[in-house]
Formats: C-alpha cells, sequence, structure tokens
C-alpha cells in the first residue's frame, strides 16, 4: 500500500527536479554554462551536447567561452547556436568561441517571467496527474480488496497532502527564479 506513495513521491520529485533544469537553461542576464545544455551540435554524425565537444567557462558575469578541443568544430557549433533560441551571436578568433550575454531589457524580463509561470503551471499539471493516477490505484486496491476502507482515506489524505507540498514547492521555486529575472 505505502508504495503508492512512494511512486507518487518519485515522479513528483522527477517532475520538480526537469522544470529546474528548464529554469536553468533560461538565461538571466548573466552567463549560465548551462544555457547550453540543450543545444546539440552534429559531431562526427551523431547530435552531441556542447558541453560533451569542448570545455566552457565563465571568464566574467556576461560571458561564456567554449574552448573546443576539435576546432575544425567551431563553424557548427557556431550555427547550432545561431539556430538556438539563445539569442546570441558567437564570435570567435579561431581557437575559441565567445558568447557575450547582453543586459535583459525590462521586456524580454516580463516575457521570460511569462515563460518561468508557465513552466510551473505544466509542472503542477503533472503532479496533480499524477496524483490522479494514484488515486485510481488506491480505488482499484480497494475495490480488489486489497485496502480497507479506513486504508483507503488515509492513503488518499497522504497523496492529497504530498500534492500540496509538491504545488507549493513548484510555487516556491518559480518565485524565487522570477524574482531572479526581475531583478536588475
Amino acid at each position: 500500500m505505502p508504495e503508492i506513495l512512494d511512486i507518487a513521491t518519485e515522479k513528483m520529485n522527477k517532475t520538480i527536479s526537469v522544470m529546474k533544469q528548464e529554469y536553468n537553461s533560461l538565461r538571466a542576464g548573466r552567463a549560465n554554462p548551462q544555457a547550453l545544455d540543450r543545444i546539440t551540435v552534429d559531431y562526427y554524425g551523431s547530435p552531441t551536447p556542447i558541453n560533451q565537444v569542448g570545455n566552457i567557462s565563465v571568464p566574467e558575469p556576461r560571458m561564456l567561452i567554449i574552448a573546443l578541443w576539435d576546432t575544425k568544430m567551431i563553424p557548427a557549433v557556431e550555427k547550432a547556436i545561431q539556430k538556438s533560441d539563445l539569442g546570441i551571436n558567437p564570435a570567435n578568433d579561431g581557437k575559441v568561441i565567445r558568447l557575450i550575454f547582453p543586459e535583459l531589457t525590462q521586456e524580454r524580463r516580463k516575457e521570460l517571467a511569462k515563460v518561468i509561470r508557465k513552466k510551473a503551471e505544466e509542472s503542477k499539471v503533472a503532479v496533480r496527474s499524477i496524483r490522479r493516477d494514484a488515486m485510481e490505484d488506491i480505488k482499484k486496491q480497494k475495490k480488489d480488496n486489497l485496502l480497507t476502507e479506513d486504508d483507503q482515506k488515509k492513503l488518499e489524505e497522504k497523496v492529497q497532502k504530498l500534492t500540496d507540498d509538491k504545488v507549493k514547492e513548484i510555487d516556491t521555486i518559480a518565485q524565487a527564479k522570477e524574482k531572479e529575472i526581475m531583478s536588475v
């Protein structure tokens, strides 16, 4: 019977972890190597994340430097960055690629805040969906006489409390990220 709760907890934690990763890839006016995590480059026929074809460093708050292990990859990496949703033009000197992150405009900050709220809402929907599945499993076990009515009620209350806690956690994370984006 507690395995339903364990499974739901694990799935909800995964949902929150995915949301955090998506938030990390949003750029907040300062350079963050994780902004490149979703960008892949064709490396000898296979799509490979940029962080696996070179070293990424942050020499200044608003600059990333990508030092590729194979300098022949520079044009392909530049093209991948230009195609991405980063909105940054890479510059190279033949050895490294420099990405300079411009200061965020107020308009861009508001757009990012909307994206943050949207991702938080998507995560809450996912958490509620996990709750629904867990409740269905509980009802099924009750129907199959694997649970007493008291156990069913207790388990449903625990699943609901877990859901409420995870929704609060999502809100807290989203508010913190929004505050980070909106601070100049």
